[in-house]
């Protein structure tokens, strides 16, 4: 067990110091990111994030074990508002946040290639019968990353001056995701006790929703690129 779990904690921290290194967060915590790339982010991410609760579904429901189903459904239910610290559901705390940026998913820019694809791929990662490929996907490529990758969007803002009550999705997460994240580890090293070669699958994973997640950072800066070599141009 031991084992299994220094192995999952290298792999975290390597795709976390991969991740924490693209440009685009770089930007953030240096406080150079202009605010439409930090408003086209907030339009993306949203359009990922309305399905996390799809990919949660169809990762539990590969899952074996009741016990699992059961650990994970506690994520669930606070993404929904169904827990007494989390009375409402995130999509719609979410939501509040756009609207204090005067954005919206149904009127705002379509998912861009960049979001589509990550969008893709933890699907399909979380739809594979073999749990392990979403559990590897959702902890080591998602849930693992939001502390440290939030983290620097708030620091993006912040260099705005846009703090407090704006930023309180993200500051939620970074507080609950962690343990999310703990929960996700729980299993996947029971899976690799169970079978060590699903330790690879988990790892690998991870692997490829980190670089989905950077192709998705870089789809972005590539967006506010164009859109400003087209306004220079007018």
């Amino acid at each position: 067990m031991d084992l299994v779990r220094h192995a999952l904690e290298s792999a975290r921290v390597e795709l976390t110091a991969s991740v924490v290194q693209h440009s685009f967060l770089k930007r953030c915590r240096q406080g150079t990111i202009p605010m439409p790339v930090l408003k086209q982010f907030l339009v993306q991410q949203g359009h990922y994030s309305r399905h996390f609760v799809r990919y949660l579904c169809a990762l539990m429901s590969n899952l074996k074990s009741t016990d699992q189903i059961q650990a994970l459904a506690e994520n669930l239910f606070e993404e929904l508002g169904l827990t007494s610290d989390s009375p409402t559901p995130h999509s719609v705390i979410y939501k509040s946040m756009l609207e204090r940026f005067d954005l919206s998913l149904e009127t705002g820019p379509a998912p861009s290639p960049g979001t589509l694809a990550l969008i893709g791929t933890m699907s399909d990662h979380c739809h594979n019968p073999n749990p392990a490929m979403g559990l590897g996907a959702l902890c080591l490529g998602a849930e693992a990353l939001v502390a440290p990758v939030y983290a620097d969007i708030m620091a993006g803002f912040a260099s705005h001056g846009i703090g407090g009550q704006d930023m309180d999705f993200f500051r939620m997460h970074i507080e609950c995701d962690d343990g999310h994240a703990d929960t996700l580890c729980d299993i996947m090293v029971l899976t690799a006790e169970q079978d060590l070669a699903q330790l690879d699958i988990m790892i690998a994973a991870g692997g490829a929703l980190a670089r989905a997640r950077m192709d998705f950072f870089s789809a972005i800066e590539a967006a506010h690129h164009q859109d400003k070599s087209v306004l220079d141009a007018a």
